[in-house]
């Protein structure tokens, strides 16, 4: 392989697609890198790659040792390693020839507390450590994408000016990239990221569903729909894709190809890592937990099947209902349960980030990450800039209900939700985000709720007492003796 002419500005281990893409982008910015893949084949095919799409300075090492040394001092090392054990096998491979100041930066999607653990690991090598969370797949990632760096702040200055090339440019807002904050911060808000990004896709999914089930839309009305839906409030990168996908003719069979796809959804855990950490956490994340239960459930598909021949003898079919609807007027409702669900489900998100960020001490701006969410990521949407207003607004704003304009959208928008999630309960559609946005808002939005009987309860069988409304303190009542003697 051709060394380079001098030592290159960074390098990059792990050439899967991802970490081919993002070594193009760097190199096509102005950066010379060198790159590296246990497997020499990746090697050989991302300097061709390199080769053919501008001759861009990027140079391919077959063994560890000499692509350190080709890199320049204080050395940085972009890993993008599947998480887990072969990201602590490549650091333990390309550490053997690190020297003290060098840098590493796991751009994986990897569990935060393993980030925090690595850090201090490398400190006590002299090395500096970044848990980067790299979002907007593999077009992102060779055309500017979104990162949430976190750890040490000396390593992000040392690549604070890569970072800014490579990221997605906003016209209005800047590069999709920002110091997050320390220890496992970017890792921690990437996989909110995910979590949120889980939400969006299962209410998408639901909206499509009810349009096709109930309204009877056609392949080609669907995709005129998302097309017309994505210049306006719901305008995103899903669903521009989703509009594209319902145009797209099966290249095997008659037909379209979304027909085809079977219906079991896949996952790499960090959807169920976001619900854990809510759990943890105590914070209600109901939208991002359904949408993990519906990928569960998806899973089922031949105890699916089974079930659906259970319930047709039963004579209770698919759809339980032949009503007319008026396709304009459902679309029109559909549209907006999709959007007041939306902003239910980052609720949701933003509240965990906040609550982890208070919890670590992290300091996390919420509205900067609304920002620098606005392009690169799966979740990029003309949304997240109204996200990022109402932090501006009120940077402690307890939840995104509660924002004036956003409080607005939703009471606007409630009696058209509503129309369509009843409609979905009485058509036999499961509608899981839709349901669970509405469940939030309507918990959240009630002064008072039953969650005095269930406290009742527990102090009746558990002792665990209760407070009052009316005096302060602690209470507990012998409620089995009183309910006895009432009985007698």
């Amino acid at each position: 392989m051709a060394a380079p002419p001098k030592p290159t500005r960074i390098g990059l281990a792990g050439l899967a697609v991802m970490g081919q893409n993002l070594a193009l982008n760097i190199a096509e910015k102005g950066f010379p890198i060198s790159v590296y893949n246990r497997s020499t084949s990746k090697v050989d095919e991302t300097v061709e790659r390199a080769k053919k799409e501008g001759d861009l300075p990027l140079y391919g090492f077959h063994d560890p040792e000499s692509f350190v040394k080709s890199i320049q001092k204080p050395r940085v090392i972009i890993m993008l390693v599947k998480a887990g054990s072969p990201v602590d096998q490549t650091i333990k491979t390309l550490s053997a020839y690190l020297e003290k100041g060098d840098c590493i930066i796991d751009g994986g999607n990897e569990w935060y507390e393993n980030t925090e653990r690595r850090e201090k690991a490398m400190a006590e090598l002299g090395l500096l450590y970044l848990g980067m969370g790299v979002s907007g797949g593999e077009e992102g990632a060779r055309n500017g994408i979104s990162l949430t760096p976190g750890g040490s702040f000396e390593a992000f200055k040392s690549i604070e000016d890569i970072l800014l090339k490579v990221a997605a440019q906003v016209p209005d807002s800047g590069p999709c990239v920002t110091y997050i904050g320390k220890g496992g911060s970017g890792n921690f808000v990437k996989i909110v990221h995910n979590g949120i990004e889980y939400g969006d896709m299962q209410l998408i999914a639901e909206a499509y569903d009810v349009l096709k089930s109930v309204g009877k839309l056609s392949n080609e009305e669907l995709r005129s729909v998302f097309a017309e839906w994505n210049k306006g409030e719901l305008l995103s990168f899903l669903i521009e894709i989703t509009a594209d996908i319902f145009g797209i003719k099966d290249d095997k069979d008659e037909g379209y190809l979304v027909d085809k796809v079977l219906d079991k959804t896949g996952m790499k855990g960090t959807g169920k890592w976001t619900v854990q950490q809510a759990a943890d956490l105590s914070v209600a994340a109901p939208t991002i937990a359904s949408s993990l239960d519906a990928r569960f459930l998806s899973g089922l598909k031949e105890e699916r099947v089974e079930a659906a021949k259970v319930f047709k003898a039963g004579g209770f079919g698919d759809i339980l209902t032949g009503q007319v609807v008026d396709k304009k007027h459902l679309i029109d409702d559909v549209r907006q349960a999709l959007y007041a669900s939306k902003i239910c489900s980052y609720a949701q998100g933003m509240n965990l980030i906040r609550e982890m960020s208070i919890e670590k001490g992290w300091d996390l701006k919420l509205g900067e990450l609304a920002r620098i969410w606005k392009g690169g990521c799966i979740i990029q949407s003309v949304f997240l800039g109204r996200i990022n207003k109402a932090y501006d607004r009120n940077p402690d704003l307890a939840n995104l209900l509660v924002d004036p304009e956003f409080a607005k959208e939703i009471i606007d928008r409630q009696s058209a939700w509503r129309r369509v999630v009843c409609l979905a309960i009485n058509s036999g559609i499961s509608t899981p985000g839709m349901s669970s946005s509405l469940a939030y808002f309507d918990t959240y939005r009630r002064g008072r709720l039953p969650a005095n009987l269930v406290q009742a309860q527990r102090d009746y069988f558990g002792a665990h007492t209760y407070e009052r409304v009316d005096v302060e303190g602690s209470f507990h009542t012998e409620w089995f003796k009183i309910a006895r003697q009432l009985k007698n």
